[in-house]
C-alpha cells in the first residue's frame, strides 16, 4: 500500500546513511527522516512512527518564532534592540541603521524582512571576522577567510585552508557565547582536532569559557527563532 509523508517529517534517502536517523530543522520546524538506500520504506515509517511522540514534544518544546516585524525585540550582541518599521512611499532605497537600543529601518516595502536578514549577515561577517582575526594573531596565525552562512547544525567550523566559516545567527547571542565560537575555531587554526591541547588553547582564548560554551550548549537552539515566521 502507498504511504503518505507526516507533516512532521520528510523522508531523505542517502547511499552514504548505515542506518534510519530523525534530524529537526529548528527553522522549518520539521524533522528530516533520513533512508538508508536499501533499508525498506515500510521499517522506515514504522520508524517514524515509533518517534512520533518524541517529535512531537521536541517541536513544542521550541521557543516561538520571533519574526522581524515592527516593534520586535531581538538581542544584538546581548543587547535588547527593538525594531522600528517606518514606511515610506516614496523611499527609493531600504535604509537601515542602530541608535541606542534600536534598529531602524526606513522603507517602502511591506515585508523588510529580507533587507533586515541581510543587513544583520553583514553585521555578523564583520564582528565576527574582527574578533576571529584578532585571536588569531594571539597565536601568530593567519586567517584566509571569514564566511557566514545560515548553518542549522553547526555554529562554526574552520578548515584545513585556515577560512572560519559561521552562523550570522551568532549575531543574537550573548557576547561571552559569541566568543566561546570564535575561540573555538580560531583554536582549530592550530589543532585540526579535539584534543587536550585544541581545549587548552580554547579555554586560553576564550573571555569566559565556562559561560559561553555553556549558554551554547543549553541555549544554542534559541538563536534559530530570530527571523522566523
Amino acid at each position: 500500500m502507498p504511504y503518505e509523508e507526516s507533516p512532521l517529517y520528510r523522508i531523505k534517502s542517502s547511499k552514504r546513511a548505515r542506518r534510519l536517523a530523525l534530524r529537526l530543522d529548528p527553522i522549518e520546524r520539521i524533522f528530516h527522516l533520513t533512508v538508508p538506500a536499501r533499508c525498506p520504506m515500510a521499517k522506515a515509517y514504522h520508524f517514524a512512527d515509533s518517534h512520533e511522540e518524541w517529535m512531537l514534544n521536541t517541536l513544542n518544546d521550541l521557543p516561538e518564532p520571533c519574526p522581524f516585524i515592527n516593534g520586535a525585540i531581538i538581542p544584538l550582541c546581548g543587547k535588547q534592540t527593538e525594531i522600528k518599521i517606518h514606511h515610506k512611499p516614496d523611499a527609493k532605497i531600504t535604509k537601515i541603521s542602530q541608535e541606542k537600543d534600536s534598529l531602524i529601518i526606513t522603507t517602502n516595502k511591506n515585508d523588510p524582512s529580507s533587507r533586515i536578514e541581510r543587513y544583520l549577515k553583514n553585521q555578523a561577517k564583520n564582528i565576527l571576522k574582527e574578533k576571529s582575526e584578532e585571536k588569531a594573531v594571539t597565536i601568530s596565525k593567519k586567517i584566509e577567510n571569514v564566511t557566514v552562512r545560515d548553518t542549522k547544525s553547526r555554529w562554526g567550523s574552520c578548515s584545513s585552508e585556515k577560512t572560519l566559516s559561521y552562523s550570522w545567527r551568532l549575531i543574537f547571542a550573548p557576547p561571552e557565547a559569541m566568543d566561546y565560537v570564535v575561540a573555538h575555531e580560531v583554536a582549530h587554526l592550530k589543532h585540526l582536532d579535539h584534543s587536550r591541547a585544541f581545549w587548552n588553547l580554547c579555554r586560553q582564548l576564550s573571555d569566559n569559557f565556562i559561560d559561553g560554551q555553556y549558554w551554547m550548549q543549553n541555549h544554542g537552539h534559541e538563536l534559530m527563532k530570530y527571523g522566523t515566521k
